[in-house]
């Protein structure tokens, strides 16, 4: 079951909980260390990009991983996205359908080999960081600027699914905000050699709310970040409401969603994400917002893939 993030964990100072949940924090590093020192690399005949994250959710992975595939593309090259098969990220899975083929498995290297036998030339590999039996030729992270590292621990103690000093492992930073010489100092400290991107979300069709009320609901990693978007852009939002990351919303759920819009004669607006996990019995009565990522310094970015693929 999905549940909503503990506000202690991005709370810039470590709280009770997180110093009560240190000892188990301790022991799934642990754990995860002694499974990766017997795990066997697999290497694969083309290029292998991963785009993962280091923070659980919210980082803007995705929609970078569709913007990577446009870059490829309009390289000549024929990318496909790879994901390790989970029920609960389908909306994940949706977005990527919608501008290439998906190739996912239970296992990343049978997907992977899947669309190598169907003549795709580079492997997008969606989070699959901390998958050690790939051997990866590219490895990007993603960070929100917003949310950072949260409290800097890992879970359950914080956010953080390593810590930051597996950015020995990446090749390329990719930060979703404005421009933080703070984090890029963490950043380096960790790796000298590591390669900082910045992006940012523009809405592309912000402009069919611009006169609207809305009552606004988002099931995303971080929220908070979807409605501050809609608020830098003019949008009159009339309540926010968060659920967990993934949310499979019921029946229930949604009617009183549309029954809350209609009483303050507003429209009910969500991300494009929550929007595929709807039912599409309730989909008429609910807008999405779509979301372009754009690459600051793009062609310097596409330099430096050159070198990879």
């Amino acid at each position: 079951m999905n549940i909503l993030k503990p506000k202690f964990w991005d709370k810039n100072q470590i709280s009770f909980f997180a110093i009560s949940l240190f000892p188990i924090a301790i022991l799934i590093q642990l754990l995860n260390l002694i499974k990766n020192l017997f795990v066997k690399k697999i290497n694969f005949s083309i290029p292998v990009i991963c785009v993962g994250n280091i923070y659980l959710g919210g980082t803007g992975k995705t929609p970078f991983c569709i913007e990577l595939q446009s870059i490829l593309k309009r390289l000549n090259k024929n990318p496909a996205f790879i994901r390790k098969k989970y029920k609960a990220y389908e909306d994940e899975i949706n977005s990527l359908k919608k501008v290439g083929l998906v190739y996912e498995s239970d296992k990343r290297s049978i997907a992977l080999k899947d669309a190598i036998k169907n003549n795709f030339n580079v492997a997008i590999l969606d989070d699959g960081f901390q998958d050690f039996s790939i051997q990866k030729d590219l490895t990007l992270i993603c960070f929100n600027e917003a949310q950072w590292i949260g409290n800097g621990l890992t879970i359950p103690s914080g956010p953080l699914r390593e810590n930051l000093s597996a950015l020995k492992r990446a090749n390329f930073v990719i930060v979703n905000g404005k421009r933080n010489t703070d984090i890029e100092e963490k950043i380096l400290k960790n790796n000298k050699l590591i390669k900082i991107f910045y992006t940012k979300h523009v809405p592309q069709n912000i402009n069919n709310f611009k006169n609207e009320s809305a009552i606004t609901f988002a099931g995303i990693g971080n929220p908070c970040n979807f409605f501050k978007l809609l608020n830098e852009n003019g949008i009159k939002i009339l309540e926010e409401i968060s659920f967990p990351d993934h949310h499979n919303y019921k029946k229930e759920e949604l009617i009183n969603l549309i029954n809350k819009a209609k009483d303050k004669n507003a429209i009910l607006l969500t991300t494009e994400k929550d929007y595929l996990r709807i039912d599409n019995n309730y989909k008429d009565s609910i807008k999405y917002l779509q979301i372009k990522t754009k690459l600051e310094n793009e062609s310097q970015f596409i330099e430096e893939i050159k070198k990879f693929v």
